[in-house]
């Protein structure tokens, strides 16, 4: 049975501009290995980030910048996510606001990154 996610893949249109944001921003570890996707890591997980026109096989269907949404979760206090956020002029679509994930309640903030995927960032409730 499955039991977790090892990476996704994001198409962008810019290598550098989606990197330098998300290292930026939430604190990921770039990884460049040649001849394999570029990795952008985080806790026990990764990113793999195509450029469009430069993707690797196999691939999505259609692969299309802009196109993911996606939940990641935090250690940290969501206060500290959206300081972060603000710091570097990123706006906060929705939240902080409650949901319900696979583990039960949890905080959520939504916002976007530089192709337009929605990116949400959230903390699970004690």
């Amino acid at each position: 049975m499955v039991v977790g996610i090892d990476h996704f893949v994001l198409t962008v249109a810019s290598l550098e501009v989606t990197c330098a944001f998300y290292q930026r921003v939430l604190g990921f570890e770039r990884i460049d290995t040649p001849g394999r996707p570029t990795a952008l890591a985080f806790g026990n997980q990764k990113i793999n980030v195509h450029e469009i026109g430069r993707t690797f096989e196999p691939k999505a269907k259609a692969p299309t910048p802009g196109s993911g949404d996606f939940c990641l979760i935090t250690a940290r206090p969501l206060a500290e996510i959206c300081a972060s956020l603000a710091a570097n002029g990123v706006v906060v679509e929705l939240g902080p606001v409650e949901r319900i994930g696979a583990r039960g309640p949890m905080m959520s903030v939504y916002f976007r990154d530089p192709d337009g995927n929605l990116v949400e960032v959230s903390e699970y409730l004690p």
